[in-house]
This record gives C-alpha cells, structure tokens and sequence, in this order.
C-alpha cells in the first residue's frame, strides 16, 4: 500500500487519472491545492502526489512548475495523461445561473459555451472544478463548470455536457515524490529539468538550446519562469527526449551545467504516451561510447 497525496477535493480529474496507476489498497489524500500536495510529500504525510501540469488546449500549470522548480527538492518519477471533458452543473432546484464556478483552466476551455449561453454570468474561480462543485452543493453559487463524475459525486443535476471548446483536450499530470533512485530507461522516456541562467544576456536561451541540438536531444517542452527576484531574472523548465543514464541526455546536462548558473534534476520517466525519442543515428548512445573510445585510443597513442 501506498499513500498519494493529489489535488482535491473528490471528483476532480486529478483523481480519475490518479486511479488509473493506483489499486485499492492505495491511500488516496486529497488537498486543497497543488502546493498542499506536493508539501505532503515534503513533510512526509504521503510518499506520492500527483499534480497537473500542462493541458493541450490552455497550456502549462504554472503553480506545478514553480513549486517543482523551488522549495525543498522533488522529482517526477511518472506521468499520467487524460482526456477531459467538462459539464454545466446545478442543483436541482436552480432555475437562474447568475454565478458560476470553475477552475480558471475550466473557464479558458469552456468560453465559447459560456459566451454565447450566459454572457452575463459572473465567472468566479476556484482550487479546482470538483472544489467549484463541492461549494455548489452547499450552495456558495448557481452553477458550476466540472467533470461528470463531480456532478454525481455531489448531486447535481448536469444542464449540459460536453460543451468545451475544443474536442479531445487532454491534460498531463505528474507523478512526484522525494529524490532517491530514479526509474530505469524503457526507451520511451521524458527528463525534466529546471534551468537557472542568472541575468537575462543576448543569446541565453541559444545557449541553452545548442547544449541539447548539438547531442540529437529534442525537446518536447521548455517555459520561461521568472525566479521571483529582480526583474530579468529567469529560469526555463524543460522536458526532453530520454532518460538521464543515456549517454547523449548526460552529456547535455553536463553541458548545460557548465553554462547555467544552476540547474534543478526534476526527473527521468516513462511518458505516458510512449513515443521514442527522434534521435538521429549519428547521436545514439552507440556513436557516443564509440567517440568516447576512439579519443582514449588516441590519448594514449593507440590511434590517429
């Protein structure tokens, strides 16, 4: 049994992807926001919390990225995808929808619906969709935009369904706990990282950029963040192709380090959608290890 901290309260989409990598013998924890989570994992009340982190249609969390970037140290060892679809939801009673809650995630990917049906309604945010409809059901508002399982799981009555803007969204979530051993390579793999430069200069983010090109190390994600000091002071979070013991990916961060002002491990893991890495054949882990021999036979005369 494992105990998982994730982003609550009941019925949020967090939970349903949560489900699909635990058993029922797990403890599932929910909290309030996603800094509550990942701090449970911190003070060690759960060994494992699942945040999300990006989505296809509204883009990164930016909470996720910045509590992963600072703070005491954690690292991704999984992720997680899943499809969502959002719903209208009421009390049964409710007749006129003055204010409506949701998550501003849930708000961005709905406006079409929310436009063009309740032009006048007051959005209000919220922690997340299932918290938007948990304080529905105590009647804190008229309607509340969340999943269909949170309808259920508080006893409202769905107005309407699917109604996001954009069919087949899909959020990422990840999986985090303390630093230890990291999973093995599967050959499907994603590394996370978080890059300090110091101050903003001309040619910072080639810099960093040409460290992965130069390897045949595509990157599938890369966001600017500023460190919440003086103004020009920035951090990129990244996400690339492989796994930190593959020569080519070591290689990068090697050099990466040696630029960067710091340089925070956030993870190698499996990717939920199982891609292989688009590495070219002359920048495998085969053709480092033969350049690597090739110079020691050189260094020691044993070739030219």
């Amino acid at each position: 049994m494992s105990t998982y901290a994730y982003l609550g309260p009941s019925g949020t989409f967090t939970e349903a992807a949560l489900r699909k990598i635990t058993t029922d013998s797990d403890q599932l924890i929910p909290y309030a926001n996603v800094t509550a989570a990942l701090n449970a994992v911190r003070t060690g009340k759960a060994e494992f919390a699942l945040v999300p982190i990006e989505n296809s249609v509204e883009g990164v969390v930016a909470r996720t990225l910045d509590e992963l970037a600072t703070g005491e140290p954690l690292v991704i060892v999984a992720e997680v995808t899943l499809p969502v679809t959002f719903a209208l939801m009421t009390k049964p009673e409710t007749v006129v929808i003055n204010r409506i809650a949701t998550h501003p995630h849930g708000e961005s990917q709905c406006r079409t619906y929310i436009a063009n049906n309740y032009p006048n309604a007051e959005v209000i945010a919220t922690n997340s969709t299932a918290a938007a409809a948990e304080a529905l059901s105590r009647g804190e508002f008229d309607a509340a935009i969340a999943s269909p399982t949170a309808a259920a799981q508080y006893g409202l009555k769905i107005v309407a369904d699917d109604i996001g803007d954009t069919q087949g969204a899909i959020t990422r979530f990840v999986l985090a706990s303390k630093p230890g051993t990291h999973p093995s390579p599967t050959g499907h793999d994603r590394t996370s990282l978080a890059a300090f430069i110091g101050r903003d200069h001309a040619g910072a983010l080639l810099e960093v950029l040409t460290e992965f090109a130069v390897r045949g190390v595509n990157l599938t994600f890369i966001q600017s963040r500023p460190t919440g000091g003086e103004l020009g002071q920035y951090h990129f979070i990244i996400d690339a192709e492989g796994h930190i013991d593959e020569a080519r990916v070591g290689d990068a961060l090697t050099g990466l380090r040696r630029i960067c002002e710091d340089i925070r491990f956030l993870g190698s893991y499996a990717r939920a959608d199982k891609m292989e890495p688009t590495t070219p054949k002359n920048m495998n882990d085969r053709s480092f290890s033969e350049s690597r021999e090739w110079l020691s036979e050189v260094r020691n005369g044993r070739a030219t």
